[in-house]
């Protein structure tokens, strides 16, 4: 009965006109599951289904007008109806017992194996969670692939095939989201059993300890025995088992072990001031398997001897005014020991027996690991004695205890009641150096002097750099530069170019042969030799080349110089040139180098006596 969805036919004709717009509703597909009520088209369900059985239903709907009647018109509509998935399967595993086995070798968290627990629902209704029920040994544990919803067991801790071969577990499969609806079906959970069986391997030594923690008082005597570590082959308590130190290229080796008891002995002695805590690693190789290599930290602690005197713990500045009045405390001074004490350090106080009778300075012990220095007297002269040195002695608690001597500087200063520092080390430090204030004075204005006589040549160095090399030349340059502003006339500019050549392809210039050419310009020659620029035979033949040039496709379109071999009427001697001298088959006459005059005597000589012997 429960309602699915609505299907609604419409009709063109007239609803208020008889039956013919009155429309029933009819299941042609669709049994038994599904109906519809025949006047609403409303799909409810008639059964119950499954989705796992069938996901998916087509119901056919049948609409006819005239209520049904005889003659009615019908339509038909198809609705897909999908199941949607609820939680009403639990887990199944496919078997009720598994095997797996496992190296005594493997280390933690290796994978043992999986298990799969098939749930028919899908998505979230099929999420898996896995647990292990019974495993007295917490060797094994497990999760839970959410992609593939696989349990996947993996070990917890190492497992010895000579102490237990063979482990059993109960894991459990729980659906992650329980659908409350469907619990009295059942518990939605199911189990199996897993046997798990160690297999046995050649397993390398083992320390009966991981971590060793062993002690000695520092400054033992060298080959003093520090502990022993003891390690045994697992396969066979007989095999016998090599030690060896793992000692670091950048380190002091300050131990050594026995490779055959594990005995592990100083080297020298050692300083716990220096260094507190010493870590080892030591390694067990089986003499049988040199590759079966196991390892072992040592952690070897120095134990305190009281073996340094308490001292100072910075170098005090004391300073003491002249005009200090007696039992004016000028200091107060504490102690640091690098010795460790059990009960906490105690320090004591006192002048040495050597100033113990002098009556400049006291030093009062406070008790409290403190002490005060005090002047035994009024007014101290700086010409008479400029620093006091006095030894202090402290002393430990220490058994035996210890004591040191640390020497106490005091500067006796130019001052009334409060000493002023800076002037008190300035005074202190022109002491030390024997000079005077006038003396000091003296020198830094020397240094002054030099560092402004340093300063001056450097700056007349660079701006002799900076000064250019010719002044004089560099300004006559620059008198002679002239700019010029003007501009061509662009594509508007018709008159450098005649602009009728890159308008058309069909001017093309006649050629003429080479060797009527040459003569040409030959007879044009001769004959400009006895004219001027004015010549009509000038003219020609400049307008002849002008022809020439406007006419060749090959020149661009703009301006160029033509050059022509014409020399003018000034030359006596004529053209050198040889252009027309294949003109002719005949030979030429050089009888007209003779008249060229001295110069061309030799080269006359050559060619009319050549012309001679040819004749």
């Amino acid at each position: 009965g429960t309602s699915v969805t609505q299907v609604t036919a419409t009709d063109a004709d007239d609803p208020s006109y008889g039956n013919s717009a009155r429309l029933l509703y009819s299941l042609i597909q669709g049994q038994p599951y599904f109906s519809v009520e025949p006047k609403t088209g409303v799909i409810r369900m008639a059964a119950q289904m499954d989705r796992e059985t069938k996901d998916q239903y087509l119901v056919i709907i049948q609409a006819k007008d005239m209520v049904g009647q005889p003659g009615a018109f019908s339509a038909t509509a198809t609705v897909t109806i999908n199941l949607s998935d609820v939680n009403d399967n639990p887990p199944k595993f496919q078997q009720r017992l598994y095997y797996m086995s496992v190296s005594e070798e493997a280390p933690v968290g290796t994978t043992i194996g999986k298990v799969f627990a098939e749930d028919s629902d899908i998505g979230d209704n099929a999420a898996m969670e896995y647990f292990i029920e019974a495993d007295s040994s917490d060797a094994f544990y497990i999760i839970t692939n959410n992609e593939t919803q696989e349990g996947i067991i993996l070990l917890k801790k190492r497992v010895d095939y000579e102490s237990k071969r063979r482990y059993s577990i109960r894991v459990t499969a729980v659906n992650r989201y329980i659908d409350g609806r469907f619990l009295k079906e059942g518990p939605f959970e199911d189990t199996t059993i897993i046997k798990i069986n160690v297999e046995d391997a050649d397993e390398p030594p083992v320390f009966t300890s991981e971590n060793y923690v062993m002690e000695i008082f520092e400054g033992a005597v060298s080959g003093a025995l520090v502990g022993v570590v003891t390690a045994r082959d697992p396969d066979d308590d007989e095999s016998p088992v090599r030690y060896c130190i793992v000692h670091s290229m950048h380190l002091k080796r300050l131990f050594s072990i026995n490779e055959h008891n594990g005995a592990i002995i100083t080297t020298e002695p050692l300083d716990r001031e220096i260094a507190s805590w010493h870590n080892l690693t030591v390694t067990a190789t089986e003499t049988r398997n040199p590759e079966k290599i196991s390892e072992a930290n040592v952690y070897v602690q120095v134990l305190d001897v009281n073996d340094n005197a308490p001292e100072f713990p910075k170098n005090y500045e004391t300073f003491v005014c002249e005009n200090a009045v007696s039992g004016q405390q000028i200091q107060s001074i504490s102690a640091v020991d690098q010795d460790d004490s059990a009960e906490g350090h105690r320090f004591y106080f006192s002048l040495a027996q050597e100033d113990a009778n002098s009556s400049h300075f006291t030093v009062k012990d406070n008790q409290d690991n403190t002490a005060g220095i005090f002047t035994g007297k009024s007014g101290f002269r700086r010409e008479e004695q400029f620093f006091f040195y006095l030894p202090i002695l402290i002393q430990d608690n220490g058994t035996p205890p210890l004591t040191s001597t640390n020497t106490l500087t005091v500067t006796v200063c130019d001052c009334d009641t409060e000493v002023n520092t800076f002037y008190c080390r300035y005074g202190a430090f022109m002491y030390s150096l024997g000079l005077s204030t006038e003396a000091l004075v003296a020198v830094l204005a020397c240094i002054l002097i030099f560092l402004v006589f340093l300063l001056a040549i450097v700056t007349i160095r660079q701006q002799q750099k900076k000064k250019p090399p010719f002044p004089e030349k560099m300004e006559e340059f620059r008198e002679n530069i002239v700019s010029y502003d003007d501009e061509g006339g662009g594509e508007e500019d018709t008159e450098a170019f005649d602009i009728s050549a890159l308008r058309t392809r069909t001017v093309m210039r006649p050629h003429k042969p080479w060797k009527k050419t040459a003569s040409e310009i030959q007879s044009l020659y001769r004959q400009s030799l006895q004219v001027g620029p004015d010549s009509a035979i000038f003219r020609q033949f400049i307008s002849e080349k002008l022809e020439e040039a406007n006419t060749d496709p090959s020149v661009p379109p703009y301006d160029s110089l033509q050059t022509y071999a014409f020399e003018g009427t000034g030359s006596l001697a004529g053209s050198l040139s040889s252009l027309g001298s294949n003109a002719s088959d005949m030979d030429q006459s050089y009888d007209y180098l003779a008249d060229w005059g001295p110069h061309f005597k030799q080269l006359a000589g050559m060619y009319c006596s050549h012309r001679t012997v040819g004749d």
